[in-house]
């Protein structure tokens, strides 16, 4: 019945465009997400480096503080 007329087509491929989406989220999805232990270290050792260019801490801090972060790590 609705097949024929055409009317059934307009929502089966609505839900065509739903699961590709879904699929398409699911394995092109960024994979650092949420951020891991390893990043959010690296991010304190970025800003460490970040402070020492611009001239905030002097290169025997810089070599005391790398030391502390590399230790924790």
């Amino acid at each position: 019945m609705f097949l024929r007329d055409g009317i059934f087509w307009g929502m089966h491929l609505i839900w065509w465009a739903i699961w590709l989406v879904a699929l398409g989220w699911i394995f092109f999805a960024p994979s650092n997400w949420p951020l891991r232990e390893e990043e959010e270290e690296n991010d304190a050792l970025t800003v460490l480096k970040i402070r020492f260019a611009k001239g905030e801490i002097t290169k025997e801090e810089y070599r005391n503080q790398k030391k502390v972060l590399e230790l924790d790590a």
